[in-house]
């Protein structure tokens, strides 16, 4: 690995951003920086897994304050807003949706690759079972890697960060099948929407989460609640 092989990983502890960064590191050959966010979401336990699972990829972990939470609009940093338990209607954009999140931090994270000279931000989004959230379709990547590679002295000389998604083609089980594959350690991550001692299993991303272990024969991997 050159010194310059280098790679952002956005991590935010959870099930696919942990993939991404296993993919990064372990088959991709990276030497990664784990960016993490405290954007005023509900609860931090996924910012201490994401330190553990950085750590146990032997990568930097960065953690940057930046409370867009404080704004409202989302069951992820309003507790008078319901976090659904029953999925969405198709073509809805559900309540969990932060508004700008991943906006937000993907310019930071490409303003860390910048600084460091990495090639790529890796980024965990999936536009098959998150389907109702704009930023994670391949079209919002495509048009924000054209403002990258205009915004960016690094862009602008033909050396930008690539905005790497491996996962945003592929389903939940395919997920999981990979993260077993690279030997995440699937259950550090923290993928529940809600805080507490343990996953609460009824959430929406603990439901997909939970019935991709299964589909992927690994129950015993699920929620203990779900």
């Amino acid at each position: 690995m050159t010194d310059h092989k280098r790679a952002v990983v956005l991590l935010s502890g959870g099930l696919d951003s942990s993939t991404c960064l296993a993919i990064a590191t372990t088959r991709d050959g990276y030497e990664c920086t784990a960016l993490s966010f405290r954007y005023g979401q509900r609860h931090t336990i996924e910012l201490e897994r994401a330190a553990q699972i950085a750590a146990q990829y032997g990568a930097a972990h960065r953690i940057i304050d930046i409370n867009i939470g404080s704004f409202g609009g989302s069951a992820l940093t309003d507790e008078t807003v319901d976090v659904p338990t029953g999925g969405t209607e198709e073509g809805v954009i559900p309540p969990t949706y932060v508004p700008g999140r991943n906006t937000v931090f993907i310019g930071v994270g490409l303003s860390l690759a910048e600084a460091i000279d990495a090639e790529r931000v890796y980024l965990g989004i999936n536009s098959v079972d998150y389907s109702g959230y704009p930023d994670c379709r391949p079209e919002y990547l495509e048009a924000y890697q054209r403002l990258a590679d205009l915004a960016t002295k690094a862009g602008i000389e033909g050396r930008g960060a690539r905005l790497t998604a491996p996962l945003a083609a592929m389903s939940k089980v395919e997920i999981v099948q990979t993260a077993l594959e690279l030997d995440v350690p699937i259950t550090t991550t923290w993928s529940c929407y809600q805080g507490g001692q343990e996953p609460c299993g009824v959430c929406d991303s603990c439901r997909i989460r939970d019935e991709a272990l299964r589909q992927a024969g690994h129950p015993e991997l699920a929620s203990r609640s779900g």
